[in-house]
């Protein structure tokens, strides 16, 4: 299984914050943006790790994560030219796919749950067809929306509907198997120019192979995409962690519990951020190894 980050996009409903860089590099109360969709593949299992990004931000983007080696992981990049849509992710990655599963997560999205990482290992261990997550939401005609029926089954899914047939939104992290690539070069692009994430999953529902988790209470999933979005989001961070005393989304502590980075590479990163109350959570989390 490989993942994929997409933080492409202009961001415009974010403007003017986005006219100088990534909407996936605003700050998430302590944390970039892209740390978040990142720490989901980690904690998945997900060791290679394609992010696509604007030919603007792509150096920005390198210069917060580099190739991946402080966690543990191998981080390669890609241009999306122009926004053609989600599933043009699949098209752009194509070579770095190969012939492999993939795990697409949309670069603004936050999710979190304290088993989340198991309910992700148990939909990516199906060999064949599509996985989608859904959640309940109070304005689902803003969202892809899938009905299903008593037993879970997928029945439909649409695209913003005027007249939602449910009130669960299908969010921003989807499992593909390694037919994905073919399906989306086969798209033909929506009204609005884009390739559709919402007609890949079609597609995988005529076949018979779409299949879906909704998550229940006990789960959050956040989109930042506009101002309020960003703020809630910041704001939901901060009382987890202060409650707690435990950070969401830290690639670094990800990486040293999986063991898939040494104490040396661990210390690095706590000379990196030393002066921060980051480094300082860093540096606890050494102290208790």
């Amino acid at each position: 299984m490989k993942g994929i980050v997409l933080a492409g996009g202009s961001g415009t409903r974010l403007m003017p914050l986005t006219d100088a860089f990534s909407k996936q590099l605003l700050p998430i109360y302590d944390k970039p943006m892209i740390f978040y969709p990142l720490s989901i593949l980690m904690l998945a299992g997900i060791k290679e790790v394609l992010i696509i990004t604007t030919k603007d931000d792509q150096d920005l983007f390198k210069k917060l994560l580099g190739n991946g080696e402080n966690y543990g992981i191998q981080i390669s990049y890609k241009v999306q030219n122009s926004p053609n849509g989600i599933a043009d992710a699949f098209i752009i990655g194509q070579d770095f796919i190969g012939e492999s599963s993939v795990t697409l997560i949309l670069g603004d999205n936050i999710f979190f749950s304290h088993d989340f990482s198991s309910i992700i290992k148990d939909a990516s261990s199906q060999s064949k067809g599509a996985h989608v997550f859904l959640t309940n939401v109070s304005n689902p005609e803003d969202f892809g929306v899938a009905e299903v029926d008593k037993d879970g089954k997928v029945l439909s899914i649409e695209e913003k509907p005027e007249k939602p047939k449910s009130n669960l939104a299908v969010t921003g992290l989807y499992i593909y198997d390694n037919d994905v690539v073919d399906i989306a070069k086969a798209l033909t692009p929506s009204s609005r120019g884009e390739l559709e994430i919402t007609d890949v999953n079609l597609s995988y529902l005529r076949q018979g192979n779409l299949n879906a988790t909704t998550l229940g209470r006990g789960f959050t999933w956040l989109d930042t995409g506009t101002h309020e979005s960003l703020i809630s989001a910041g704001e939901f961070v901060k009382t987890i962690e202060e409650r707690q005393g435990l950070k969401i989304g830290c690639l670094e502590e990800i990486a040293l519990n999986k063991k898939w980075i040494e104490a040396d590479t661990f210390k690095s990163c706590i000379a990196k951020y030393q002066n921060s109350p980051y480094g300082a959570y860093l540096q606890n989390l050494l102290k208790k190894q």
